[in-house]
């Protein structure tokens, strides 16, 4: 199991915001194979139910869902609550939620761009505030910061929202990591999944090479959360590239904003 226990329940309790999709969708699967009982959060209900039965039917776990748009301040209130509960501790939170807008800065509306900073900043902020309240205090759990490659780049409002929680990953691991929490930030790049899709990107906008397999994604970072790291960036060529990145002119980098934006 991924988190040591301090109550009596018999499995690990996570909690996965984005689960119906993508990176998300890997997670739920991955824990629930692993022994997680599992709360998923997301908009859209009827998408929650149909994937909490065939988790339930596939690997035997317990799930609840939990209907809430994170963008909204209200509706992300009711997933704070559930992750300071004192009766029903979760010993694991996945921020996974994110979209992506593919136009440029002025061509959104203000209030796209703040809807934007909502869901990938203000809920990943207050979530954690959230889980980290209850968790430290025991002693126990963790969290994964679905972050980006993107944060070591140039490229509008989506990569300025990912490098405030790669940072903020960084700052409470090294804050709270000696007291039993752990707190890792997961960088993928391109990623094979309903995110381009949504943005109306085609599949061909970046280079085959570029592309990862989501399942892979959360392999790795299941794996670099239990070896202590910090920061999580599947495969080599990521690897290579975040080292490339903060060593390049920003006015380099910026030639290549198009990537993965046709």
């Amino acid at each position: 199991m991924l988190v040591a226990m301090s109550h009596p329940r018999t499995r690990p309790l996570a909690l996965v915001t984005g689960p119906t999709s993508g990176i998300g969708l890997s997670f739920a699967h991955r824990l629930a194979a692993d022994g997680h009982d599992l709360v998923l959060v997301s908009r859209t209900r009827e998408r929650l139910e149909t994937l909490a039965t065939t988790l339930r039917s596939s690997y035997g776990v317990e799930v609840d869902v939990l209907a809430a748009d994170l963008g909204r301040r209200e509706e992300l209130a009711l997933v704070e609550r559930r992750l300071a509960d004192e009766d029903r501790p979760v010993d694991l939170l996945v921020n996974s939620a994110g979209f992506g807008l593919k136009r440029p800065f002025l061509a959104n509306s203000v209030e796209d761009e703040q809807y934007l900073l909502d869901t990938h900043v203000t809920a990943v902020l207050r979530l954690m505030h959230a889980a980290l309240g209850r968790m430290v205090p025991h002693g126990h759990g963790a969290v994964v910061n679905v972050s980006s490659i993107a944060g070591f780049l140039p490229r509008g409002t989506y990569s300025a929202a990912k490098a405030y929680v790669t940072a903020l990953s960084q700052w409470a691991d090294l804050t709270y990591g000696d007291r039993g929490v752990r707190v890792m930030a997961l960088l993928p790049g391109f990623t094979r999944t309903e995110f381009h899709e949504r943005m109306d990107v085609r599949p061909d906008s970046a280079p085959s090479w570029l592309w990862l397999d989501a399942d892979r994604v959360v392999q790795e970072a299941l794996r670099d959360l239990a070896r202590g790291r910090r920061l999580s960036v599947p495969s080599r060529r990521y690897r290579a590239i975040s080292v490339l990145a903060r060593h390049t002119p920003a006015g380099v980098q910026a030639r290549f904003q198009g990537l993965g934006r046709r």
